[in-house]
């Protein structure tokens, strides 16, 4: 099953964290493809993004908080918002674990405020909310699917454990068509958060540094390409009533588990170069060990992943050495 690109001609959304990187490229996809967006960020204008002057004049952006449930609510209404992409988040795990309080406002808070906007609403069609696998915490059997027990441990992973859970209550109770999804590492062109592994690693290699590995390198994880996933949600979205998915969660991943060390040697292969690793062995709070099954978005929706992960780290690669190159 492929998005269907005329579906979202001329309709109304409104994309939380729209100028981060994963909502930096589904704003740019339906751009593309004529929607009407309403996107809201803390922040606006920034440099470090793949929205470019144009695309910024396609849209109608806020500068504003998800922990302000009046400004959330006014714009559902003013904009007859119909279908939602809640991406907005505290999404560093290491931000996150010096500044509770934050995450838990923006995560949590921002979470309900925007289920109760809308619950409020009468045209809301379907609101995807971008999940974790971190939501599921520490299980002994892996790979993680839907129906596992969320519990999260510490700030971040119960940040989302929590507003997953408040997605159930909004559509066991109010019937609220909301759908969840849970991924593993996103990786690609366009992120510019340089404490993750992928963008990190390749600036390093980039520059003949030594890779920093804060763990001891044998950690575990999932990375799936930023178009695989923005095609997942287009999918979700487009599907909701179609197929009633409306109260469901949908994990995306390659279903290729890979440990850091064996991702950085990737990484220096794709570069043709060899690079030093330097590990410290100190990740706190870091599960060894998170991978997903997707099973279940193959087989109801049809996705498969487009990129696999020597291709995707490709591609990164070289957007990151076009861009080191102008900088």
């Amino acid at each position: 099953m492929n998005s269907n690109k005329q579906f979202w001609k001329n309709k109304r959304v409104l994309i939380t964290g729209h100028e981060g990187f994963l909502g930096s490229h589904l704003t740019k996809y339906l751009i593309s493809r004529g929607s009407k967006i309403v996107g809201i960020d803390i922040v606006l204008g920034r440099k470090n993004t793949v929205l470019s002057d144009l695309d910024r004049k396609k849209i109608t952006a806020v500068k504003g908080n998800i922990a302000n449930y009046r400004l959330l609510n006014g714009l559902m209404q003013k904009h007859e918002i119909e279908y939602v992409f809640h991406l907005a988040a505290e999404a560093i795990v290491g931000e996150c674990l010096k500044r509770p309080l934050r995450a838990f406002h923006s995560n949590i808070r921002g979470t309900w405020n925007l289920l109760e906007a809308c619950r409020n609403s009468d045209r809301i069609q379907a609101i995807v909310i971008a999940s974790s696998d971190k939501a599921y915490g520490s299980h002994d059997r892996l790979p993680y699917k839907e129906n596992y027990p969320l519990q999260g441990k510490h700030p971040y992973d119960v940040s989302k454990s929590c507003a997953d859970l408040l997605a159930h209550a909004y559509f066991h109770t109010f019937g609220v068509p909301v759908i969840v999804t849970r991924c593993g590492n996103i990786y690609g062109p366009g992120e510019y958060n340089f404490s993750r592994i992928v963008p990190d690693s390749i600036r390093s290699v980039l520059a003949d540094k030594p890779v920093i590995i804060r763990s001891d390198g044998s950690f575990t994880r999932d990375y799936v390409y930023v178009e695989d996933i923005v095609s997942g949600y287009l999918l979700l979205a487009q599907n909701v009533q179609k197929l009633d998915l409306a109260g469901e969660a949908f994990n995306f991943s390659t279903e290729n588990p890979i440990s850091v060390l064996e991702l950085v040697k990737k990484i220096c292969r794709n570069a043709g170069k060899v690079s030093e690793c330097k590990i410290l062995n100190k990740a706190r709070y870091e599960i060894k060990n998170q991978y997903l099954s997707a099973a279940k978005a193959k087989k109801v929706l049809g996705w498969r992943p487009k990129y696999s992960l020597e291709d995707g780290l490709k591609k990164t690669y070289c957007w990151y050495k076009g861009l080191f190159k102008n900088a």
